[in-house]
């Protein structure tokens, strides 16, 4: 099984550019979309700060966030915002997929409830499912 920190610290990165990427789509976007993603926002606060707690309860120094993030294209347009929202759901998805691997059953049911409600908010942001890798 993975080792407990490992995950904590690799879901901790992801949350925190999760964070600063909803900085960005909040700040280009307005209306209803605003408000989705300032609740998303609040959301990977929220995980991220549970993250940290976790880390520190197993003896860890949770890492911080970086200043910046490279955003792995322009965020001009409401479909950009809807593209980059959708892209780090998936990769916050994905993220949380080895942490189901460790012994300890409550950051099993941690993980699996973020990538429930992780896919739900990437599918929100572009209504289509994505294939599992090696599945074409």
């Amino acid at each position: 099984m993975k080792d407990a920190l490992d995950g904590l610290r690799k879901v901790l990165e992801a949350e925190h550019a999760a964070v600063y990427a909803y900085g960005v789509v909040g700040a280009r976007t307005g209306g209803a979309r605003r408000r989705q993603a300032t609740a998303a926002f609040d959301a990977h606060r929220a995980r991220r700060d549970r993250l940290r707690e976790l880390i520190v309860a197993r003896g860890g120094t949770p890492a911080e966030p970086a200043p910046g993030y490279d955003l792995p294209f322009p965020v001009r347009t409401d479909e950009d915002c809807a593209r980059l929202a959708a892209l780090i759901e998936n990769r916050v998805t994905a993220a949380y997929l080895e942490l189901v691997a460790v012994d300890d059953a409550a950051l099993r049911e941690l993980a699996a409830r973020a990538m429930q409600e992780g896919a739900t908010r990437a599918y929100r942001w572009q209504p289509e499912i994505a294939d599992f890798p090696g599945w074409k």
